[in-house]
């Protein structure tokens, strides 16, 4: 067992892809070290685009900002479905307000969603999102406000023609029915897949990208790795969710952009695929999602 010192300790580099890729869903702004510093170990060993995801207002304008300056920074900008109901009950304890105390209320999320609407229409900003639903962290008080901030997302990614990224925490059903319901925007990415391989099969039918996070890695993960083996290979992506989600061996270790290869190799090997050919894929697959040229 890694000692606790160890825990805190960045894992090593892994050898470098020979064919780059990018990390579909990241949080920069989360992650120790610089911006430069962390873009440059990860395009060090083939991770040479990353997604970098809002979460909150003020996460959002610091992904458009960042993205504004780095070339190989592509922003997505949302509010996370656990910081809806916290607009609307006025909770302090929000991703990034450190302690702000919000007035609350409607009118309140549908201020922040006009932040997000205008975020949004900026051409660094490829993607909306994380938006979705988390019946995780959020209990039934929360549904509503949830529900009618995804629903809103998906209008402002429709509306601009960006991406929606999807946040899916033991939500799965009712993640589908809003999406039909509303009609998914033409990109629509599940962020972090959490689903199993009949959910992956559904997200096929309806052409949903499908991004693979560290923890396809995990022992107890056998059915996200079920769902890889059925997924088209067109619809796949993959991500670190960094800092949170670090793929075997390092488990519970800082992540970052530069361990992307760890999971690619991973899921190489579920799909039985040559490395090169699945980062080939990969590569292609996340400038369609978002919409840029590689």
């Amino acid at each position: 067992m890694p000692s606790h010192a160890d825990k805190n300790t960045a894992p090593p580099l892994p050898e470098p892809l020979r064919i780059p890729v990018a990390d579909s869903h990241t949080h920069l702004d989360m992650q120790s070290g610089t911006v430069e510093e962390g873009l440059a170990k990860a395009a060090s060993v083939g991770v040479t685009t990353v997604v970098q995801v809002g979460c909150d207002l003020k996460g959002s304008r610091w992904a458009a900002e960042t993205a504004a300056v780095h070339e190989s920074v592509h922003a997505t900008v949302a509010l996370h479905p656990n910081e809806a109901p916290r607009i609307v009950h006025g909770d302090p304890d929000g991703w990034s307000r450190q302690g702000a105390r919000e007035p609350g209320g409607d009118a309140a999320l549908d201020e922040a969603l006009a932040e997000i609407d205008r975020l949004a229409a900026l051409p660094q900003v490829k993607g909306v999102g994380e938006t979705g639903l988390d019946y995780f962290r959020t209990g039934p008080e929360g549904k509503a406000a949830q529900e009618r901030s995804f629903r809103a997302h998906i209008e402002i990614a429709k509306r601009h023609g960006k991406a929606l990224v999807i946040h899916d925490r033991e939500a799965h059903a009712d993640v589908l029915r809003v999406l039909e319901e509303e009609g998914a925007p033409e990109r629509t990415v599940f962020h972090c897949y959490s689903g199993d391989a009949e959910m992956a099969r559904i997200c096929a039918r309806a052409g949903y990208y499908m991004s693979f996070a560290g923890n396809v890695t995990f022992k107890n993960a056998q059915h996200l790795r079920d769902a890889l083996a059925v997924a088209p290979l067109e619809l796949v992506l993959v991500e670190t969710d960094a800092p949170f989600l670090t793929p075997a061996p390092y488990r519970g270790r800082p992540n970052a952009p530069y361990l992307v290869p760890v999971t690619v190799r991973a899921m190489a090997a579920v799909r039985g695929i040559d490395e090169d050919a699945l980062a080939t894929a990969l590569a292609a697959n996340t400038a369609r999602a978002f919409d840029y040229v590689p």
